[in-house]
């Protein structure tokens, strides 16, 4: 009897061992998993503020940059064709004859004073008009070629440059225009970046990143699951070792409840990818216009329903905190509770019912049904919606994503709440109490 107590003794205590090693690493894959899911909500939130809309297809500033450099560009690349030259040529030729007989009328016009009138016979005298005026069309050919030069175009676009930073530095600019400038170049020095395209190009290389991450550590802490539930099949028959399996399995679906509560389950994200239209015989082009943003996981959702004003929300908020947060602790611990302490505490009612018939109560598998069917009613909302805004012309081209979509925070609660129905069922086999 004593090597069978010795026996059971060293098999328990491997089996602890052996667990708790495997409990540790899921603990770890799941604290990597939590950090990564708040920092990728981090990241997202930056590049969506960046990216929004009303700092770039609704910002002045963005316009007032993409219409200076068309404007610079015209300026620069202005090109006569033989035609425009042509009747260029006739309208200056038109303006210097009539700026002559201007002069001509106003030189030769009677004097009455002798000064004067012997000006005029010098001018009649000296000066040739007919001379002139059949110079004319060289002249108007020479300020053609002037204007036509790359150097005079250049100074016209400094020129014009320069007005419109005057306009521009002039007009009217509010607190929001500082903000959104302040906001900009806080996130380009938090990411150290000095452009928006290295900006989102660092972002989403990082979220890419992130995400292949996250779902491996995901799928590392199901792998332990599964590992449990297996070693259930292999000692099914070891009764002795039963207890010190379950509470062990407790603390496996600790991990996951708390990692499924805090780590994010939904995100929804509509965008405008592309925006291009033909201004002046230039493209305007605006790409990743965020239109809407939101990630959140179920207790930040109990955490903004709680803070509104509104006492409906409250109450909703309350809800999902009882229901779906502090009813699968209880049974949790009451299940544990149940099978270790003395018949006396184990057949208490309370006990006994979060152990078994609290299930009926908890909104766990309600939550995993109610954001699964949120998740498919958005993204049909969203690709409808966003499907309208689509368009495709030689003047206008519109290009919108939908990038909704379902977080490992999900994958997690989901395997959570299939895990505990399966530990509820193992309980009712072992439990040497009355189930009932």
């Amino acid at each position: 009897m004593t090597e069978n107590v010795k026996r059971f003794n060293v098999s328990k205590l491997l089996l602890i061992l052996g667990l708790g090693v495997l409990l540790c690493g899921e603990a770890y894959f799941g604290y990597q998993l939590h950090s990564l899911s708040n920092q990728q909500e981090e990241i997202k939130e930056d590049y969506s503020n960046v990216n929004n809309i009303t700092l770039g297809l609704f910002s002045v500033d963005q316009w007032s940059d993409k219409v200076a450099a068309i404007i610079n560009h015209q300026v620069r690349h202005f090109t006569l064709t033989p035609k425009q030259k042509q009747a260029l040529q006739v309208e200056v030729e038109q303006i210097i004859l009539a700026l002559i007989n201007k002069a001509e009328a106003l030189v030769t016009k009677p004097q009455k004073s002798v000064g004067g009138k012997l000006k005029v016979l010098a001018v009649k005298t000296f000066v040739n008009t007919d001379k002139i005026k059949a110079q004319v069309p060289e002249f108007a050919k020479t300020i053609i070629a002037k204007i036509d030069n790359p150097q005079s175009k250049i100074k016209l676009s400094n020129l014009a440059m320069s007005k419109f930073a005057q306009v521009k530095q002039s007009a009217y600019v509010d607190s929001t225009t500082t903000a959104n400038d302040s906001l900009i170049n806080k996130m380009y020095l938090k990411y150290h970046v000095s452009s928006p395209d290295e900006f989102n190009s660092k972002l989403t290389n990082s979220l890419a990143r992130i995400r292949t991450i996250t779902y491996d550590y995901s799928f590392a802490m199901l792998a332990c699951i599964i590992a449990v539930l297996m070693l259930w099949w292999i000692l099914r028959k070891r009764v002795e070792l039963h207890a010190a399996l379950f509470v062990m399995s407790l603390l496996f679906a600790f991990i996951l409840l708390a990692v499924g509560l805090t780590a994010s389950m939904i995100e929804v994200d509509a965008r405008i990818k592309s925006l291009d239209f033909v201004l002046l015989g230039q493209h305007v082009v605006f790409k990743n216009q965020v239109l809407f943003f939101q990630s959140k996981s179920i207790l930040d959702v109990v955490k903004v329903l709680v803070k509104q004003p509104q006492w409906d929300s409250i109450g909703v908020g309350i809800l999902i905190l009882v229901f779906s947060i502090l009813f699968p602790l209880m049974k949790l611990s009451s299940t544990g509770i149940h099978l270790l302490s003395k018949k006396k505490l184990a057949e208490n009612k309370i006990i006994k019912y979060f152990a078994f018939q609290s299930g009926k109560w908890s909104m766990a598998d309600v939550i995993v049904i109610a954001i699964l069917m949120t998740y498919i009613g958005l993204n049909g909302l969203l690709e409808s919606q966003l499907a309208s805004l689509n368009i495709r012309s030689n003047a206008l081209t519109i290009i919108t994503t939908n990038n909704t979509a379902l977080q490992p925070g999900y994958i997690i609660f989901i395997s959570f709440v299939l895990y505990g129905l399966v530990l509820s069922t193992i309980l009712k086999f072992i439990t040497p109490y009355d189930s009932h």
